[in-house]
């Protein structure tokens, strides 16, 4: 047996970057996983969101869910949410709370547990980096999987052992393949069903993200 892996992702986090580094979210969960292990073995991927107010956001709720049952469809992952605070909506968006405590806690709990060799964390927020260093300190490995240019990030970046770009070239395989009568395509056409209305962004969760062939044989 190789090196044992749990991958931590910032939903939130993920969707945000793909949209404006890729300007796409059709992203292949089970794929992208993949990429990440190499040969190594997989333990459990834990996915991070926030949930929706059924009562503020109804119709949002209901495609949410949808989104999260694929999640949780996906072989040896978990879907782990914290929730959306809404203050005088709708004029002001709601903001996400308890989901990097949350991300945080189980990276460093699974860490004392020994149930991982490596981390890997899919993640932009610099406030992550205390996390990644407890782990350290505690002998295991931590990975960062990260958008955009070396100035961005600093603290993950320093914090982490090994930095992975989420460059073009690294996601040319984990992109959702077009189905027929699909208008989804390569050439960074954003495959979504739902619109940014009034500069409200898609709620947390809810990225057209695939669960994809989940296949655990490299």
């Amino acid at each position: 047996m190789g090196e044992r892996v749990m991958i931590f992702i910032d939903g939130s986090n993920l969707y945000h970057s793909l949209k404006n580094y890729f300007n796409r979210t059709d992203l292949d969960i089970g794929k992208f996983t993949r990429k990440l292990i190499g040969r190594r073995t997989h333990v459990r991927t834990y996915y991070y969101n926030a949930r929706v107010g059924q009562k503020q956001e109804p119709e949002l709720y209901k495609q949410q869910q949808t989104f999260f049952a694929g999640v949780n469809a996906i072989p040896y992952t978990e879907l782990r949410l914290g929730r959306l605070v809404y203050t005088n909506w709708p004029s002001v968006p709601p903001y996400e709370k308890g989901t990097d405590v949350q991300l945080a806690t189980d990276m460093i709990t699974h860490s004392y547990k020994n149930n991982y060799d490596v981390a890997i964390l899919v993640a932009g927020d610099n406030d992550f980096a205390g996390a990644v260093q407890a782990v350290k300190d505690n002998g295991k490995h931590v990975e960062v999987a990260l958008f955009g240019k070396q100035g961005t990030s600093q603290q993950l970046r320093a914090s982490a052992d090994m930095v992975i770009t989420i460059s073009p070239r690294m996601m040319k395989d984990c992109w959702k393949e077009s189905q027929p009568g699909n208008n989804s395509n390569n050439n960074n056409k954003i495959n979504n069903n739902y619109d940014d209305t009034n500069n409200r962004n898609l709620p947390p969760g809810y990225h057209n993200i695939d669960s994809g062939n989940y296949n655990l044989e490299q």
